[in-house]
């Protein structure tokens, strides 16, 4: 069994060479001021952030990876350029080409895979006449006051 990082936040080369090609080009600076963070070290801020559940105001400095809120934007803005998603696909199929994917522990929901509308037929029947499943939360009765003083 290989040996856990004790350090999870820190980027390996292997790892790092996976996902350098896939971040955007920085747009020049517009105005000067103190120089970019680098994207290994703002991804290491990141991870550290996502480990440790630490607020990103609080990203300790001494750990040089760039402010919280630096690494909070380079978060936001490789979101947007789709970098996790594409992380995601290039991940996946190197594990499943090293045969190394335990589907065994696997979890799908609905927050990763759009739910179909409608199962089959057989399972229409079971549904309501409008085919919306009866409300569990809603009661007809009066609502009674929780107060006991009126």
């Amino acid at each position: 069994m290989a040996k856990r990082n004790s350090r999870p936040w820190i980027v390996s080369d292997e790892l790092w060479s996976l996902v350098e090609p896939l971040l955007p080009v920085p747009a020049p600076k517009l105005v000067a001021g103190r120089p970019r963070v680098p994207d290994r070290q703002a991804l290491c801020g990141i991870l550290f952030v996502l480990h440790t559940g630490i607020q990103w105001e609080y990203l300790p400095q001494e750990l040089g990876f760039g402010s919280g809120m630096t690494c909070w934007r380079r978060l936001a803005a490789w979101n947007d350029a789709g970098v996790w998603d594409r992380l995601h696909v290039v991940l996946l199929k190197k594990l499943r080409s090293a045969k190394q994917l335990d589907w065994s522990r696997a979890v799908i929901d609905s927050s990763h895979v759009r739910a179909a509308r409608r199962g089959p037929k057989a399972d229409r029947a079971r549904s309501t006449a409008h085919g919306r499943a009866a409300s569990t939360t809603f009661s007809s009765m009066d609502r009674a006051s929780r107060s006991r003083c009126l």
